[in-house]
Protein backbone atom coordinates (compact mmCIF):
# COMPACT_ATOMS: atom_id res chain seq x y z
CA UNK A 1 0.00 0.00 0.00
CA UNK A 2 1.32 3.25 -0.63
CA UNK A 3 0.80 6.22 0.80
CA UNK A 4 0.48 10.32 -1.02
CA UNK A 5 0.92 13.58 1.16
CA UNK A 6 -1.07 16.43 -0.01
CA UNK A 7 0.93 19.51 -0.79
CA UNK A 8 0.08 21.28 2.59
CA UNK A 9 1.66 18.17 4.62
CA UNK A 10 4.70 18.18 2.15
CA UNK A 11 4.86 22.05 2.70
CA UNK A 12 4.51 21.03 6.79
CA UNK A 13 7.47 18.21 6.49
CA UNK A 14 9.91 20.78 4.85
CA UNK A 15 9.48 23.71 7.21
CA UNK A 16 9.94 21.14 10.43
CA UNK A 17 13.26 20.04 8.76
CA UNK A 18 14.35 23.96 8.30
CA UNK A 19 13.41 24.69 11.81
CA UNK A 20 15.40 21.75 13.07
CA UNK A 21 18.49 22.01 11.17
CA UNK A 22 18.40 25.76 11.93
CA UNK A 23 18.05 25.19 15.82
CA UNK A 24 21.16 22.85 15.04
CA UNK A 25 23.11 25.70 13.16
CA UNK A 26 22.27 28.27 16.35
CA UNK A 27 23.75 25.84 18.80
CA UNK A 28 26.68 25.48 16.85
CA UNK A 29 27.18 28.74 16.36
CA UNK A 30 26.83 29.73 20.37
CA UNK A 31 29.36 26.38 21.35
CA UNK A 32 31.76 28.08 19.12
CA UNK A 33 31.15 31.68 20.43
CA UNK A 34 31.60 30.25 23.90
CA UNK A 35 34.81 28.64 22.97
CA UNK A 36 36.14 32.14 21.65
CA UNK A 37 34.95 33.85 24.80
CA UNK A 38 37.10 32.02 27.05
CA UNK A 39 40.17 32.00 24.84
CA UNK A 40 39.56 35.49 24.84
CA UNK A 41 39.35 35.77 28.37
CA UNK A 42 42.44 33.67 29.24
CA UNK A 43 45.40 36.10 31.03
CA UNK A 44 47.36 37.76 28.04
CA UNK A 45 51.09 38.80 29.14
CA UNK A 46 51.47 42.37 29.17
CA UNK A 47 54.75 44.10 28.54
CA UNK A 48 55.15 46.17 31.40
CA UNK A 49 55.32 50.27 31.35
CA UNK A 50 56.95 52.94 33.48
CA UNK A 51 55.13 52.91 37.06
CA UNK A 52 53.73 49.32 37.15
CA UNK A 53 55.51 46.60 39.00
CA UNK A 54 55.66 43.04 37.26
CA UNK A 55 56.25 39.85 39.20
CA UNK A 56 58.69 37.81 37.34
CA UNK A 57 59.45 34.94 39.82
CA UNK A 58 58.98 34.05 43.20
CA UNK A 59 61.98 36.13 44.15
CA UNK A 60 62.48 38.66 41.97
CA UNK A 61 60.17 41.96 41.29
CA UNK A 62 61.01 44.58 38.61
CA UNK A 63 60.76 48.00 39.75
CA UNK A 64 59.30 51.21 38.22
CA UNK A 65 62.33 53.56 37.20
CA UNK A 66 62.72 56.87 38.92
CA UNK A 67 62.49 58.73 35.33
CA UNK A 68 62.48 57.88 31.79
CA UNK A 69 65.51 57.11 30.32
CA UNK A 70 67.30 59.49 28.73
CA UNK A 71 67.51 57.39 25.16
CA UNK A 72 66.43 54.35 23.49
CA UNK A 73 67.74 50.98 24.18
CA UNK A 74 70.09 50.33 21.32
CA UNK A 75 72.71 47.11 22.14
CA UNK A 76 76.18 47.93 21.28
CA UNK A 77 77.89 45.61 18.40
CA UNK A 78 80.00 42.92 19.87
CA UNK A 79 82.76 44.16 17.50
CA UNK A 80 82.67 47.82 18.28
CA UNK A 81 82.94 46.19 22.08
CA UNK A 82 85.84 44.47 21.55
CA UNK A 83 87.39 47.85 19.89
CA UNK A 84 86.43 49.69 22.52
CA UNK A 85 88.04 47.64 25.61
CA UNK A 86 90.83 47.31 23.27
CA UNK A 87 91.07 51.27 22.62
CA UNK A 88 91.07 51.70 26.11
CA UNK A 89 93.83 48.78 27.17
CA UNK A 90 91.76 47.08 29.27
CA UNK A 91 93.69 44.91 31.78
CA UNK A 92 92.69 42.99 34.92
CA UNK A 93 93.37 45.71 37.29
CA UNK A 94 91.02 47.86 35.80
CA UNK A 95 87.47 49.02 36.89
CA UNK A 96 84.95 49.62 34.14
CA UNK A 97 81.98 51.40 34.13
CA UNK A 98 79.48 51.65 31.37
CA UNK A 99 77.48 54.46 31.81
CA UNK A 100 73.94 53.54 30.42
CA UNK A 101 74.85 49.91 30.43
CA UNK A 102 71.82 48.43 28.73
CA UNK A 103 71.75 44.27 28.71
CA UNK A 104 75.36 44.36 30.68
CA UNK A 105 77.29 43.42 27.60
CA UNK A 106 80.64 45.86 28.09
CA UNK A 107 81.22 45.25 31.74
CA UNK A 108 80.49 41.43 31.25
CA UNK A 109 83.55 41.56 28.20
CA UNK A 110 85.70 43.22 30.44
CA UNK A 111 85.19 40.68 33.16
CA UNK A 112 85.39 37.58 31.21
CA UNK A 113 87.72 38.38 28.14
CA UNK A 114 90.17 40.90 30.73
CA UNK A 115 89.45 39.67 34.21
CA UNK A 116 88.65 43.38 35.16
CA UNK A 117 86.27 44.45 37.35
CA UNK A 118 83.05 45.89 36.02
CA UNK A 119 80.17 48.16 37.03
CA UNK A 120 76.84 49.02 34.69
CA UNK A 121 75.15 52.29 35.56
CA UNK A 122 71.30 51.81 34.23
CA UNK A 123 67.83 53.71 34.72
CA UNK A 124 65.69 50.85 33.03
CA UNK A 125 65.06 48.16 35.70
CA UNK A 126 64.37 45.67 33.05
CA UNK A 127 67.75 46.34 31.76
CA UNK A 128 69.22 45.51 35.19
CA UNK A 129 67.40 41.93 35.32
CA UNK A 130 68.47 40.93 31.98
CA UNK A 131 71.89 42.27 32.57
CA UNK A 132 72.13 40.13 36.20
CA UNK A 133 70.99 37.41 33.83
CA UNK A 134 73.67 37.61 31.23
CA UNK A 135 76.18 38.15 33.90
CA UNK A 136 75.19 34.70 35.88
CA UNK A 137 75.25 32.86 32.45
CA UNK A 138 78.65 33.99 31.66
CA UNK A 139 80.22 32.86 35.11
CA UNK A 140 81.28 36.72 35.67
CA UNK A 141 78.78 37.78 38.94
CA UNK A 142 81.67 37.84 41.54
CA UNK A 143 83.50 40.19 38.89
CA UNK A 144 80.60 42.31 38.08
CA UNK A 145 77.24 44.68 39.10
CA UNK A 146 74.85 46.58 37.84
CA UNK A 147 73.52 49.63 39.27
CA UNK A 148 69.89 50.70 38.87
CA UNK A 149 70.94 54.36 38.86
CA UNK A 150 70.81 57.74 37.24
CA UNK A 151 74.13 58.13 35.57
CA UNK A 152 74.36 61.64 36.41
CA UNK A 153 74.06 61.22 40.18
CA UNK A 154 76.11 58.16 39.94
CA UNK A 155 79.45 58.37 42.04
CA UNK A 156 81.98 56.51 39.53
CA UNK A 157 85.26 58.35 41.04
CA UNK A 158 86.79 54.62 41.45
CA UNK A 159 86.69 54.01 37.57
CA UNK A 160 89.38 53.71 35.81
CA UNK A 161 87.79 53.50 32.13
CA UNK A 162 84.68 54.47 31.68
CA UNK A 163 82.23 53.83 28.52
CA UNK A 164 79.61 55.46 26.96
CA UNK A 165 76.63 54.99 24.32
CA UNK A 166 74.36 57.93 24.78
CA UNK A 167 73.83 61.00 22.74
CA UNK A 168 75.93 63.93 21.70
CA UNK A 169 73.86 66.64 23.92
CA UNK A 170 73.94 64.40 26.76
CA UNK A 171 77.77 63.64 26.61
CA UNK A 172 78.49 66.92 26.18
CA UNK A 173 76.09 67.91 29.46
CA UNK A 174 78.21 64.43 31.58
CA UNK A 175 81.52 65.88 30.28
CA UNK A 176 82.00 68.25 33.26
CA UNK A 177 81.16 65.78 35.60
CA UNK A 178 83.11 63.10 33.81
CA UNK A 179 86.53 65.86 33.75
CA UNK A 180 85.76 67.03 37.98
CA UNK A 181 85.61 63.27 39.35
CA UNK A 182 87.58 61.11 37.23
CA UNK A 183 91.03 60.48 38.20
CA UNK A 184 93.74 62.09 35.48
CA UNK A 185 94.32 58.88 32.99
CA UNK A 186 91.16 57.46 33.20
CA UNK A 187 90.05 56.51 29.71
CA UNK A 188 86.87 56.98 28.55
CA UNK A 189 85.51 55.47 25.29
CA UNK A 190 82.36 56.77 23.30
CA UNK A 191 80.37 54.55 20.64
CA UNK A 192 79.61 57.10 18.06
CA UNK A 193 79.18 60.45 19.85
CA UNK A 194 81.92 62.82 20.51
CA UNK A 195 82.09 65.20 23.50
CA UNK A 196 82.32 68.78 21.59
CA UNK A 197 84.57 70.74 21.77
CA UNK A 198 86.61 68.42 23.70
CA UNK A 199 89.19 66.97 20.84
CA UNK A 200 89.42 62.79 21.41
CA UNK A 201 93.20 61.38 21.77
CA UNK A 202 92.15 58.98 18.71
CA UNK A 203 88.92 58.10 16.40
CA UNK A 204 88.91 54.73 15.21
CA UNK A 205 86.28 53.20 12.94
CA UNK A 206 84.73 49.58 13.21
CA UNK A 207 82.30 47.93 10.35
CA UNK A 208 81.11 51.71 9.95
CA UNK A 209 80.68 52.60 13.37
CA UNK A 210 82.93 55.20 14.51
CA UNK A 211 84.61 54.91 18.22
CA UNK A 212 86.14 57.86 20.00
CA UNK A 213 89.17 57.72 22.88
CA UNK A 214 89.48 60.57 25.29
CA UNK A 215 92.35 60.59 28.26
CA UNK A 216 90.96 62.62 31.55
CA UNK A 217 93.66 65.40 31.67
CA UNK A 218 95.98 66.84 34.90
CA UNK A 219 94.08 70.39 34.35
CA UNK A 220 91.37 70.06 32.44
CA UNK A 221 90.31 73.34 30.49
CA UNK A 222 87.71 75.95 31.95
CA UNK A 223 85.68 75.72 28.50
CA UNK A 224 85.23 72.01 29.32
CA UNK A 225 84.15 72.28 32.71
Amino acid sequence: MSFTFSSTKQASSRSIQRMFLAGIGALSFTGIACTQQRSLEQPQAVSPQAGTTEQTSPDATIQSPSRRPDVVYVPTPMPVVDEMLNLANVQSDDVVYDLGSGDGRIVIAAAQERGARGIGVEIDPQRIQEANQNAQQAGVTDRVEFLQQDLFETDFSDATVVTLYLLPELNVKLRPKLLRELRPGTRIVSHAFDMGEWEPDQVVEVNGRTVYYWVVPENPPANLL
